[in-house]
């Protein structure tokens, strides 16, 4: 008995495209809201130590 090796089904290579192409959504989708965080929790560089709060935390802690 021989085994024979199919040819990919078209089903597989849409579905292979499909896959890849959600992934790449996710990958951006992921990426933006990394990005956004970021820019949210990043520091000010007008700020002495980078939060508005950093201030009044030190003089609590006084």
């Amino acid at each position: 008995m021989a085994t024979q090796i199919r040819a990919e089904h078209e089903l597989h290579r849409r579905r292979l495209s499909r896959n890849v192409g959600l992934g790449v959504v996710l990958v951006l989708f992921v990426g933006i809201v990394y990005g956004l965080t970021i820019a949210k929790v990043g520091t000010d560089p007008n700020d002495d130590l980078g939060a508005p709060w950093a201030a009044a935390q030190e003089k609590a802690a006084k």
